[in-house]
């Protein structure tokens, strides 16, 4: 593994940063697989930062960016993404063959089979805690969010997936608008969860899952099914200005949320359950 430590200018921030942010354990990086880590105190995004690293064709893949505060998180449609400090904030840089695939190529499916194993790799290392995804890719207990997840296709082919998830901390420390909205691991169940634990174990299992979905594509759902907390219930999708009501049905081998509308059963391959208006911004 090539361990880097971000050496150009940080920006100079509020001295807010949590001095009690579990330090990163190398060695267990490694051994998961990564071969490039940047570790930074500070950052608006670590999206920014493996942006860097996914257009240097030198840059040894897998790579993951860790911040140990990051002030300009981002989810999808443009949402602000508030956690607390020494949370997991990282964005990782990834390719086929960095996942042990054949084909360099990303897929549309990448995004789900990414939130599928986040959501197994956390109940593996807290079996109590009952995680769930929300389609495409938050995940959340008992309705309030827990983690969230935004991948981007980079344009020299590889994928980038930033990852949220809030091991550290409490809600209660988040702004108003956010404090009924969101959960932490510590107040589920009293403490925080190691970073360089839950990102090791993740790789591991997402190589495992893409090898799996490549020699048969109907796995991904059988492993989604049973973690969507949307199947059986009624929900409403934002095309658009449209929107669509009825019994969701999980999802459909391509990714697809299928609801059974009053015009009968749909796939949606895109589309928001939020209604429009209603994120949060910083």
């Amino acid at each position: 593994m090539c361990l880097v430590r971000a050496d150009h200018p940080v920006p100079t921030f509020p001295p807010q940063l949590a001095s009690h942010a579990e330090p990163l354990d190398a060695a267990a990086l490694a051994a998961a697989g990564y071969a490039t880590v940047v570790h930074l105190p500070v950052a608006d995004s670590t999206m920014v930062e493996a942006r860097r690293l996914a257009a240097d064709p030198a840059t040894r893949l897998p790579a993951v960016v860790i911040a140990d505060r990051q002030l300009s998180g981002r989810g999808r449609r443009g949402a602000g993404w508030w956690q607390a400090d020494g949370s997991l904030a990282a964005s990782i840089v990834a390719d086929g063959p960095a996942f042990g695939l054949t084909t360099a190529s990303p897929q549309p499916v990448w995004s789900l089979a990414c939130g599928v194993v986040l959501a197994e790799t956390i109940r593996a290392c807290e079996p109590e805690t009952d995680v769930r995804i929300k389609w495409p890719n938050d995940l959340e207990v008992a309705g309030r969010k827990l983690a969230g997840i935004i991948v981007e296709a980079h344009a020299s082919g590889r994928t980038i997936f930033g990852i949220g998830v809030n091991t550290a901390g409490s809600g209660t420390a988040a702004p108003a608008g956010l404090r009924d909205r969101i959960v932490t691991l510590p107040d589920l169940v009293g403490h925080a969860l190691s970073r360089s634990r839950l990102l090791a174990a993740w790789l591991q299992r997402l190589q495992l899952l893409l090898r799996e979905m490549d020699a048969d594509p109907a796995a991904l759902a059988r492993r989604y099914l049973p973690l969507c907390c949307l199947t059986g219930r009624v929900v409403t999708i934002h095309v658009g200005t449209q929107q669509h009501s009825g019994l969701c049905h999980g999802i459909a081998g391509d990714g697809g949320l299928v609801i059974d509308t009053p015009a009968g059963p749909r796939t949606f391959a895109s589309g928001s359950l939020t209604p429009p208006g209603s994120e949060w911004h910083q």
